[in-house]
């Protein structure tokens, strides 16, 4: 073990300028990101049980509010989640050039152009009857996702949100071989410039709960962990991302975010090149606001520690429903 000269840490610790000198990571505002639910068919936002203080948007002048109070606080890029009216087996609306999302981006880069950018997740979960990534097959009581065919659909609804004016197509299926399909639809269609920022290490996680609520992305039968991740393994994720890369992934990310933060630091020290996403998830979200509204703990405080825990551990981007708070707080002063 090394030895180090006789060190009296407590002395850079006695003021908050000198902690802010020498501290070792920050939260960057610029590397936050917030998501966005929209649904289809109504007029006013509404507010989400099981995620307080978050909404499902309508598509007009309400979202764009909203949009421009965020660009005012300084949060200028988004990922789009849509609630359509219309599911089926093929998450036909989802590659509907007048679907949620589609109609959502146009209404948007017509109002704030280049001032924002706009990610999209490409995914069926949303879309789809039965809640699954995928196309799929029943036989008897059994079912099975359709891998090879699944991602044939998933280029489709990429290519749609890219016409639509995507800025970053973020596939979230965790089907084998849906990047490198999504990034050759993209490019034989003259989107050789649309990036990707693939879902690479997404764990069949149980922090998803408020999301699907949110979504109404609950599988209809079965669950999704024959295609996520387990969240036992740490080296699984580290090839998952190597295989996104070799697709053509342009970001690559792990998910969830606070509560897999070996998996972060395993990935960015193995593709130190390599911009790394960190998703923090509705459940997350969740557990931090429900101690917070119960008095249990100091939300500012506790939310700054937890991301800045992220971006320690190795994320240069941090996917975040506290990201406007989180800008208005680091405004105030941050806490340590």
């Amino acid at each position: 073990m090394a030895t180090f000269p006789t060190l009296r840490p407590r002395r850079l610790r006695s003021k908050k300028l000198l902690r802010d000198l020498v501290a070792e990571s920050q939260i960057r505002k610029d590397g936050l990101i917030l998501p966005i639910f929209i649904k289809d068919g109504i007029d006013n936002p509404e507010e989400i049980k099981t995620m307080p203080e978050v909404y499902r948007y309508p598509v007009n002048d309400k979202l764009i509010n909203y949009i421009e109070e965020s660009l005012k606080n300084g949060i200028n890029k988004f990922i789009l989640f849509g609630v359509p009216k219309i599911k089926d087996d093929l998450a036909t609306s989802a590659m509907d050039s007048d679907g949620i999302i589609q109609k959502t981006l146009k209404l948007i880069k017509n109002t704030f152009g280049g001032k924002v950018l706009l990610i999209t997740d490409e995914c069926t979960d949303e879309y789809t009857s039965h809640g699954h990534c995928g196309i799929v097959t029943i036989n008897g009581s059994s079912y099975k996702v359709d891998n090879d065919e699944s991602i044939k659909l998933h280029a489709k609804i990429a290519l749609s949100q890219a016409k639509a004016g995507a800025d970053v197509i973020a596939p979230s299926s965790m089907m084998d071989g849906v990047v490198g399909e999504i990034r050759k639809t993209l490019d034989e269609n003259g989107f050789q410039d649309v990036p990707i920022m693939a879902y690479s290490s997404k764990y069949a996680s149980t922090f998803y709960g408020p999301f699907r609520e949110a979504a109404y992305s609950k599988p209809a039968f079965g669950d999704r962990r024959g295609y996520q991740m387990d969240p036992r393994n740490l080296e699984e994720g580290v090839r998952e991302v190597y295989l996104d890369i070799e697709e053509g992934a342009d970001i690559v990310m792990v998910k969830p975010a606070h509560t897999y933060l070996d998996v972060i630091t395993r990935v960015k020290q193995s593709f130190p090149c390599y911009p790394l996403a960190a998703y923090h998830v509705s459940g997350e979200y969740s557990m931090l606001k429900a101690a917070a509204i119960n008095g249990w703990i100091d939300e500012k405080r506790a939310v700054l520690e937890v991301t800045n825990a992220i971006f320690r551990a190795g994320a240069d981007i941090v996917i975040t429903y506290y990201a406007n708070k989180i800008i208005e707080w680091l405004n105030e002063g941050d806490p340590f």
